[in-house]
């Protein structure tokens, strides 16, 4: 069975002036998933999402969205999609409800619809105690639901989220990525721009690192996270026994391992020859060799740790490398 892909870009570039913001952006997003696009602060990110809804043309390279190509049908691009970008897009003086209402008429919903749709978007969103008071007075956290629900006016069948929970509290961001898991039950193609990379973790079914306007690596979480393997961590009693204790984790799992002498944790990545190590075979052998342990485990990595190292945005030895990660 083939896979029907809701974004779909071939090398796109684009250049500002001497800049090269992308350099040949290559991404597929299959139909009903969230995807995770991933990198730091000028990686490309918002360019190539504003390349995908139309607010710029590419310099070269093709890319289409809900099967319209973006250069030569933009309208029929903008008629299928919603966006949600790092800036509220709300008028702070009307309502929310008010607010809702002008989005819809912007899209040129009939009256009636209007009115039942802005509601339906309120309560979907827990914003109708509020929905009659000006947005001013609101929370960050119900502005950007707001914004999120106005982006929704269309049922849009790609819905483009540009760093949507920045600033927010933890509280407003378990709403928001409750809200975006919704989406994607519902059948919606989410591309998600995030530097919370528990945020991608979470929601995303498959990763894009993007690295100097580049698609460094993609793959789902769990297979970029296999990638850089997982780690052997030991905590001891007394600073006399992170020698040894980093000695049998040397020899056990074939890479260096770092210390922290403040916390006395030891810990090692897993070379891929001895990813079998197990729990119990780490407590043996730290026994064996006369090694005293408060505590013990194996690990998979965070995300974040993914992301430093596949992108190459560590610097320095390995030790350096570890100790950023």
């Amino acid at each position: 069975m083939s896979t029907t892909y809701a974004v779909l870009s071939d090398g796109l570039e684009k250049r500002f002036g001497a800049v090269r913001a992308l350099r040949g952006l290559d991404l597929a997003v299959p139909e009903g998933t969230v995807h995770g696009l991933l990198g730091h602060n000028g990686a490309g990110k918002t360019t190539a999402v504003r390349l995908l809804t139309t607010l710029l043309a590419p310099d070269a390279g093709t890319a289409r969205v809900a099967g319209h190509d973006v250069v030569r049908a933009p309208h029929a691009v903008r008629a299928h999609i919603g966006v949600t970008g790092q800036d509220a897009s709300l008028d702070v003086d009307l309502t929310g409800r008010e607010n809702l209402r002008l989005f819809a008429r912007l899209r040129r919903l009939p009256g009636t619809e209007r009115r039942r749709r802005a509601d339906e978007l309120l309560e979907r969103f827990e914003l109708t105690d509020a929905a009659d008071r000006p947005v001013g007075t609101w929370s960050g956290g119900m502005r950007r639901r707001l914004d999120l629900a106005a982006s929704l006016v269309t049922r849009p069948r790609v819905l483009f989220l540009d760093e949507p929970t920045t600033g927010l509290d933890p509280a407003s961001r378990l709403r928001i990525w409750d809200a975006v898991a919704e989406l994607a039950e519902r059948g919606t193609t989410v591309l998600l721009t995030t530097q919370y990379l528990e945020e991608a973790d979470r929601l995303a079914h498959s990763v894009t690192l993007v690295d100097q306007g580049r698609a460094t690596v993609t793959g789902t979480p769990a297979e970029l996270k296999a990638r850089v393997g997982s780690y052997a961590e030991v905590v001891v009693p007394d600073g006399a026994s992170l020698g040894p204790a980093a000695h049998t984790l040397a020899c056990l799992t074939g890479s260096t391992p770092v210390r922290d002498e403040e916390s006395r944790t030891v810990r090692a990545r897993l070379a891929d020859r001895r990813s079998e190590l197990t729990l119990p075979g780490l407590v043996r052998e730290l026994d064996a060799a006369g090694v005293p342990v408060s505590d013990a485990g194996l690990r998979a990595p965070s995300l974040d740790e993914v992301f430093l190292r596949l992108t190459g945005a560590e610097e320095g030895d390995d030790e350096t490398k570890e100790r950023a990660a």
